[in-house]
């Protein structure tokens, strides 16, 4: 598995936190849209993230369009801790005086 960027970090980190659609990975990342739908389509590809439509009905009844919910994967749960581990083991060097 290739390394996770910080945006993808952020977004899995968001949506293992709770954070269900698309436009709630927004707010809670602060990310633009050109940004986490990209991202978000990358994880799935990847096996990280699934994804599935809110039933239109639903949706149509509450005034809006269906939501695509994502949802961590086991291999996205690892895949989270272990970006997670390689970022925190760098914040020390960037501390460092020469």
């Amino acid at each position: 598995m290739r390394r996770l960027s910080i945006p993808a970090l952020s977004i899995l980190h968001a949506l293992a936190g709770g954070v269900r659609y698309g436009f709630h990975v927004i707010d809670a990342t602060g990310l633009p849209s050109g940004t986490v739908y990209p991202v978000l389509s990358r994880l799935e590809r990847d096996g990280l993230v699934k994804s599935t439509w809110e039933e239109e009905t639903g949706a149509h009844a509450a005034g809006r369009p269906a939501r695509r919910y994502y949802k961590v994967t086991a291999a996205g749960e690892k895949a989270l801790r272990d970006a997670t581990a390689q970022y925190q083991a760098l914040v020390p060097a960037f501390g460092r005086k020469k």
